[in-house]
């Protein structure tokens, strides 16, 4: 019996490095999985669109796809975005068969790709007790999302580091949230003497760029998420959960 397809659900960006960076996380998820189909559809700004991909699969014989949304939260996008398009393409194609699976977070395997760029940007073990983190997130006005972002930055307190502060770097901030930069900041109001900048996101572009502007206080800024191995080996877990029949509900029915 042929595998369900994967398809990577991102965003998309007018910066080319967004693309670029989806690209190469699908790549490394094929090599870890040789033989399992994987394609790349974008919502908006970049080429093929969810639907097009669709399209073409059907087109193909290929009748059995699990969407997963390349997400770290289930906010606006999770919730809405993605099931309307699922949907309105399951209705134009009848014999196509849709499962979304799970967004990315929380999961341990974030947390390690998180502290493997903070590594790659020069924070050794030793120095944590001296550092203070700011976990960086794009941003949401969603309250479930809002809350998984706080719960990972209390977890991340109990892993060493002296202080931990979330931050967004959408325009609008919810009660409790500050900037990237008032966080680096608040850090050295507290007397931290080190301060690092971690960007909860998973690809370059507008908002990680506005992460990188308000890091200019910091003493280290790592690197977006991009295609660490552990963002590999977690979307092939959302891929398994969603295959397993009591996921089976969540097929998307017209």
């Amino acid at each position: 019996m042929t595998a369900p397809v994967l398809l990577v659900i991102a965003h998309g960006s007018r910066d080319p490095r967004h693309a670029a960076t989806v690209h190469a996380l699908t790549a490394r998820v094929r090599s870890l999985r040789p033989g399992l189909r994987v394609e790349t559809g974008f919502l908006d700004f970049n080429a093929p669109s969810v639907p097009r991909v669709l399209e073409r699969l059907v087109a193909q014989g290929q009748q059995d796809v699990i969407a997963l949304p390349l997400l770290l939260t289930r906010a606006f996008h999770a919730k809405s975005d993605i099931p309307t398009v699922l949907h309105e393409a399951r209705t134009r194609l009848p014999r196509l068969r849709v499962r979304q699976a799970g967004v990315l977070g929380p999961s341990p395997l974030l947390n390690s790709a998180l502290e493997r760029r903070l590594h790659e940007a020069g924070i050794r073990p030793g120095d944590r007790s001296s550092t203070g983190l700011v976990l960086a997130s794009a941003g949401s006005t969603d309250p479930e999302a809002i809350a998984v972002i706080a719960e990972i930055a209390r977890e991340l307190r109990h892993t060493g580091w002296c202080s931990v502060r979330p931050a967004f770097a959408s325009a609008t901030f919810p009660a409790g949230f500050p900037r990237t930069e008032d966080a680096v900041r608040a850090l050295r109001d507290e007397g931290v003497r080190r301060v690092a900048v971690a960007p909860y996101v998973i690809a370059p572009g507008r908002l990680p760029d506005r992460i990188a502007a308000g890091a200019a206080g910091a003493d280290v800024l790592a690197d977006v998420l991009g295609p660490a191995p552990e963002l590999a080996r977690l979307l092939l877990a959302r891929y398994d959960e969603a295959r397993r029949p009591a996921a089976r509900p969540a097929a998307l029915t017209a």
